[in-house]
């Protein structure tokens, strides 16, 4: 049996620990007062809505008055309009390499006016996400803070979608983790 040595861990989870544990410390748990204060995991969880929005096309809207859509062409009164948000969000006309997973696109508000959504826009926009986003923030935060992650066997992880509503993973995620030295003691108060 061959053993793979640990791989390191990607730059974007050491930056989002030194920021928890430079934030928060190691003698407890991330709180949900924490989460809006830690930037770096902010950025993280939007770049991460931008590639993979939890509905790829936002609930439908109907038009209520004739219109011109970005020049495409005229839109009678009436009609059924989808917003594709996973290709808006992967438009390389406004977001460089967008493929590729950059938290830092949205540091120190360098996305400002990108159109990011989610949760949609405008009245008609998800009223959950507030509770989403501090959910989504804490447990991650958490699972950060407490964990060190790696990959089983080495192997890259698959980000190839297939088909459905959601956009599931064609291969199932799988991830080692072990306790983080430093959160030992605050893991066996649990």
């Amino acid at each position: 049996m061959d053993l793979v040595a640990p791989a390191e861990p990607p730059e974007a989870l050491k930056k989002a620990q030194a920021e928890i544990d430079a934030a928060v410390g190691t003698s407890r748990l991330v709180t949900a007062d924490d989460v809006s204060h830690l930037a770096y995991l902010q950025c993280i969880i939007n770049e991460t809505l931008r590639l993979y929005p939890a509905a790829p096309l936002l609930p439908p809207h109907e038009s209520s008055a004739d219109c011109n859509v970005g020049g495409y062409g005229d839109v009678p009164c009436g009609t059924m309009l989808l917003v594709n948000a996973y290709a808006i969000h992967r438009d390389p006309a406004v977001w460089e390499d967008p493929a590729e997973f950059r938290p830092e696109r949205f540091e120190d508000g360098k996305a400002e006016g990108r159109l990011l959504m989610p949760f949609g826009l405008g009245r008609r926009k998800c009223p959950g996400e507030t509770l989403a986003l501090l959910t989504v923030g804490l447990v991650l935060g958490t699972l950060v803070q407490c964990f060190d992650w790696d990959r089983v066997d080495g192997v890259e992880v698959d980000m190839a979608e297939s088909g459905g509503l959601t956009m599931p993973r064609a291969v199932p995620l799988e991830a080692l983790c072990k306790p983080r030295a430093a959160m030992r003691d605050v893991l066996q108060k649990l």
